[in-house]
């Protein structure tokens, strides 16, 4: 029997869902200069990838922690459209360690290395809902799928948050 995906399609026709998607039409229609066939107007993307939710990765491997890295990497890879996005939480090197890693507007998960033994670890284990403060009052901020403890305060708001941002 085959395991489901570690991803999962989003529903990109609902109602206030946005994906990097280009300006409307409508907007550019009547622009001077404009051809007349959009298809001539607009670029093919290629390599655009839209609508994939990677949660049920992200918490497959935080549920692998303590685990060997090579056995959780042989079950991942197979399950995943490409196998770059388990480096997202996932440090390479030392030098790429973050205690959290910030996927999304408001989405934080723990970081995670292989230590030396080849174990799957948390980079930082004190780092964890009560100890983040959201940056901005209007989103609902998590952490490993946990709402922040801590209420929205512009004084000690980060002003730049330091982690990368898929």
């Amino acid at each position: 029997m085959q395991k489901p995906p570690l991803y999962r399609k989003v529903n990109t026709t609902a109602r206030g869902v946005h994906h990097r998607f280009g300006g409307e039409f409508r907007h550019e229609r009547n622009e001077k200069g404009s051809s007349t066939s959009e298809a001539v107007r607009l670029p093919m993307r290629r390599n655009v990838r839209r609508g994939l939710d990677y949660t049920p990765l992200f918490r497959f491997l935080l549920s692998k922690v303590g685990a060997a890295w090579a056995d959780v990497q042989r079950e991942a890879v197979p399950r995943l459209d490409r196998p770059e996005v388990l480096y997202w939480l996932v440090a390479r090197n030392p030098q790429e360690e973050k205690a959290y890693v910030r996927l999304g507007d408001a989405s934080y998960y723990s970081g995670l290395r292989v230590d030396e033994y080849g174990k799957l670890q948390l980079v930082d284990s004190e780092v964890g809902p009560s100890s983040l403060v959201p940056w901005c009052p209007c989103c609902t901020h998590t952490f490993n799928g946990v709402r922040f403890t801590l209420p929205y305060n512009p004084d000690t708001a980060p002003r730049s948050n330091g982690v990368r941002v898929a």
